[in-house]
């Protein structure tokens, strides 16, 4: 048993923590803020332009219109996986790493299988291990913008239309709440056709002109799709770190008082022996 020295020295060292873990969540709540505000706000746009853009899709005729929506065997995958740069943050990228596994060992097994890989962590996890990476981005995060979002999605764009790859899916986390994230598999490319299950189809009066607007609205649509799921990645991640830093604030605090708790009565038992070491003393002198 640990004497009351040690006891001493540990209840100190997990008030420390118990002072970290909470600063670390009280930061994380204010930027979740902004993070949940920015995602909730484009998630409505970006849900009304992926339909859009199914929709126009139905309709293409020529393959320059249909680049983005070409069918082709599925041979090449390229999986772009979305993590965080930090930990800390419960399982928030092993759920990530672990979907990205079960759909190289699963849906696209037996496929040329390459990863784009953003954040820290997914590109630390993948990159020590023997997968295929197309390129890696870290610092996305730093600032995270349209501008920026955009230039990953064109280089995966780019690399669809060249050929490279006949499929491409992205694996992110999805924001529900501080508390709840979604692990999300997207189909990026090519884009889906709407499904005809009855409904009606929406016939859109094209001005200037047909080809103009899906020329011009399809790459819009796919950048606004990688843009979003960025959002929510990022949002989820602030909510998982609260989350975390939550729990184990709460786990310090039982810790310290369970060590406390034995401290006293350590204590208790010490000034104990030591009185009835003087009465035993004071007797045999007497």
């Amino acid at each position: 048993m640990a004497n009351l020295k040690e006891l001493r020295t540990r209840i100190t060292s997990v008030k420390s923590t118990m002072q970290i873990t909470s600063a670390m969540k009280m930061v994380s709540a204010a930027k979740l803020k902004r993070a949940q505000d920015a995602i909730v706000q484009m998630r409505p746009y970006a849900n009304k332009l992926k339909d859009l853009l199914e929709n126009l899709s139905a309709s293409l005729e020529s393959s320059a219109e249909g680049k983005y929506s070409e069918q082709r065997e599925v041979e090449k995958v390229l999986i772009v996986a979305i993590s965080s740069n930090r930990g800390l943050c419960g399982g928030f990228n092993a759920s990530i790493n672990k979907k990205v596994i079960q759909l190289v060992g699963g849906e696209f097994s037996g496929k040329d299988v390459t990863l784009y890989t953003i954040g820290k962590r997914v590109t630390d996890f993948f990159g020590s291990r023997n997968f295929k990476i197309m390129n890696s981005n870290i610092t996305i995060f730093d600032k995270l913008d349209f501008e920026h979002s955009a230039a990953i999605a064109e280089e995966v764009m780019e690399a669809f239309v060249t050929g490279d790859y006949d499929h491409v899916v992205l694996v992110y986390n999805q924001f529900k709440n501080a508390a709840v994230q979604i692990v999300q598999t997207e189909q990026f490319l090519p884009v889906k056709p709407i499904e005809s299950d009855g409904a009606v189809q929406l016939d859109y009066i094209f001005e200037p002109g047909k080809k103009e607007i899906v020329l011009e609205m399809i790459p819009k649509s796919l950048k606004t799709q990688v843009y979003k799921a960025l959002l929510d990645s990022h949002a989820s991640e602030h909510g998982a770190r609260m989350t975390a830093m939550h729990k184990a604030t709460d786990n310090a605090g039982e810790l310290r008082d369970d060590l406390s708790l034995i401290y006293n009565r350590q204590r208790q038992a010490s000034i104990t022996n030591e009185i009835l070491e003087i009465v035993s003393g004071a007797s045999a002198q007497g």
